[in-house]
């Protein structure tokens, strides 16, 4: 069969087979071009390289030219020195040469002076051993003698405060005392305000210079420097412990059982030490519900000193009956608060009481309540119960300043045994004295007027022997309804620690703070003038301007024993306000207030007159004995023979 091509499959396939060879020579053209690239790029390369070699080879030589020059440079300049150095080696040798010479002849002078000292010291021991021995005795008796001196000196300081404190009892002075606390970290801290002191705003200028002297550095910009002494029963320097601070407190407690009221006060501006010199840190470990033991008793306050030295002076008189009632008030706002007042629920809540002065002339909280506390365990306890009732605020000076005017009170009251006993005696010695003055008549009237009645009745009080207790009220009058009443004296041991005066610009309060800082400074300012009004003895002392003061009436003008701790600043930022508590404490001092009234414990015996006589008043007080008519209300005569039973 003939076969027939047809043309165009064969142009087709020819134009496939040229399409396939094009995609293939451009295949082949990308791959040399790109290959091209490479190359370019790999001689790029090869040039960078290049030029790389070429710099660090020129600046290899560049660095080899400096070199060779420095090396140049340097030659010279050795060859410079060469010849000073050499002409310092011949005058070191010349003198390394001059001073072996002289150590030669110092070797040779020491010897020779050593030779002489031996020869001196041997002619001294021969001919003056004797006088240099009296010498050394003399020395010897001196430095005895100085410290015989030293010690006399002591014994006279400390009789001198003695017969000063008992001056200042005898005038009725109000005692202060100086606590300067050492320098804390927020003293540091520099004021805000352009008030401030500046840089130097924690200069130390207040320090304690002796015992009894404080001095303060009043420095003022373009003045030139003085200095203020004030004079106090006792200061006490930022060394001294609490332990030495109440140790001259003490005695005051015994006085408290002697029969007198006692008060102490911490004053002083806010941050100054007074809760921490009242309380100790007892009140922060209280606070933080630690209790270290072994360092809390060293480190007490007065408070907890004061209850525990009272309860010791309890134990040592146990022939007498004693019980102590604790009550804690404050002062905030000018309002009295009774922080032992209890609400329903048995819980303790501050309440507000009044304050009134009784017909006798004393200041008494309406509605008080007292606890009964039986040791000084009792009485913290309780207070640190309701201390967190205080009112307190944290300011720029103190994390936890006090708002209020704390005032914890101890009542002591006392039944003398003793006094009963006498009674007793009393009544059985009646028949002995019938026997002896059946026909005699004794009264106030009938021994002014019977001379002789008088000399018998004088010489019978006079002996010991003549009854169990001689006392003119050991009459025959006879004596159907004998009454003996006790009346229990109490004393009160009031220990107050005050809020600080501050300024607002400093302690930086604000809102309803400052109404507190108001009230307290506003009561601060009323006990100033309560301590002015007394120190010039005006006719009349504002104490009702203010609750703190018409309270402390009995303590700070009143027959109590008061005693003022003013807490003070050492640093410069608060010398105005430790300038103001100094000045106060210097117008306290100038108070008399006469000699404080001892309460004593009285037996009274009331008989009547079998004649229809005035009845008879037989008092038994302080060891005591005295016979008065009732109605007459004066003491007749008193028999000063002590009760030795």
């Amino acid at each position: 069969m003939p076969l027939f091509v047809n043309r165009d499959q064969i142009f087709a396939h020819q134009v496939h087979l040229l399409e396939h060879k094009l995609r293939s020579k451009e295949e082949r053209i990308l791959e040399l071009e790109t290959e091209n690239a490479i190359l370019h790029l790999r001689l790029s390369e090869c040039l960078g390289k290049l030029r790389q070699d070429q710099e660090d080879e020129t600046k290899s030589l560049t660095s080899l030219q400096h070199q060779r020059n420095a090396q140049k440079i340097t030659r010279t300049a050795l060859a410079k020195l060469l010849p000073d150095v050499q002409a310092v080696k011949q005058d070191l040798s010349e003198v390394f040469a001059v001073y072996l010479r002289f150590a030669t002849e110092l070797e040779e002078q020491s010897k020779q002076l050593l030779e002489k000292v031996e020869h001196a010291s041997c002619s001294l021991n021969g001919h003056h051993g004797d006088e240099i021995q009296n010498l050394q005795a003399h020395v010897a008796a001196l430095e005895r003698s100085l410290e015989e001196e030293r010690e006399r000196c002591r014994a006279e300081r400390q009789r001198r405060r003695e017969l000063h404190n008992t001056l200042v009892e005898l005038r009725g002075n109000i005692r202060v005392h100086c606590r300067v606390r050492p320098v804390l970290p927020f003293d540091h801290v520099q004021p805000t305000s352009t008030s401030g002191s500046g840089p130097a705003s924690s200069e130390e200028v207040v320090s304690a210079v002796s015992d009894d002297t404080v001095m303060v550095n009043c420095i003022k910009t373009g003045m030139p420097a003085h200095n203020k002494i004030f004079e106090f029963e006792r200061v006490h320097g930022p060394e001294d412990s609490h332990q030495v601070v109440f140790e001259e407190v003490k005695p005051l407690l015994t006085s408290l059982l002697d029969g007198y009221n006692v008060c102490i006060m911490a004053y002083g501006q806010t941050g100054s030490g007074k809760t921490h010199t009242m309380m100790g840190p007892w009140l922060q470990q209280e606070r933080s519900g630690t209790q270290e033991v072994s360092q809390t008793k060293v480190q007490q306050g007065i408070i907890p000193k004061a209850a525990a030295e009272l309860f010791r002076l309890i134990s040592e008189k146990p022939s007498e009956s004693y019980t102590v009632d604790v009550s804690v008030m404050e002062v905030h706002n000018n309002e009295v608060f009774d922080l032992l007042a209890r609400d329903e629920r048995g819980n303790a809540v501050g309440q507000r009481r009044d304050v009134i002065t009784t017909s006798s002339g004393n200041s008494e909280v309406v509605a008080l309540t007292c606890e009964p506390v039986c040791s000084d365990s009792d009485v913290m306890q309780i207070v640190g119960s309701v201390l967190k009732l205080r009112a307190h605020c944290p300011t720029r000076i103190h994390d936890d300043s006090s708002r209020s005017h704390l005032i914890v009170t101890l009542t002591v009251s006392s039944k003398s045994p003793n006094a009963i006993a006498l009674a007793r005696r009393l009544q059985h010695a009646k028949v002995d004295m019938k026997r002896s003055l059946q026909k005699e008549w004794w009264s106030p009237r009938c021994r002014r007027a019977n001379p002789a009645a008088r000399q018998s009745s004088e010489e019978l009080f006079a002996s010991p022997a003549s009854s169990p207790c001689p006392s003119p009220s050991l009459s025959p009058c006879p004596s159907p309804r004998t009454s003996i009443s006790q009346a229990e004296f109490r004393t009160k041991l009031q220990l107050v620690d005050l809020a600080g005066s501050e300024c607002v610009g400093i302690s930086g309060v604000s809102g309803s703070s400052l109404w507190e800082v108001s009230c307290i400074n506003r009561s601060l300012s009323a006990l100033s003038d309560v301590l002015g009004a007394l120190a010039e003895q005006r006719p009349h002392i504002p104490y009702r301007n203010s609750k703190l003061t018409h309270l402390l009436q009995d303590a700070i003008g009143g027959d109590a024993k008061l005693l003022l701790m003013l807490c003070v600043s050492p640093t410069k930022r608060f010398v105005t306000e430790s300038l103001q508590t100094l000045g106060l404490g210097t117008r306290a001092r100038q108070v008399q207030k006469g000699p404080p009234r001892r309460r004593s414990n009285t037996l009274k015996v009331r008989q009547p007159d079998g004649e229809g006589n005035p009845f008879l008043l037989r008092c038994f007080r302080d060891g005591h004995l005295y016979v008065s008519p009732v109605n007459t209300g004066g003491e007749g005569s008193s028999v000063t023979q002590k009760d030795n039973s």
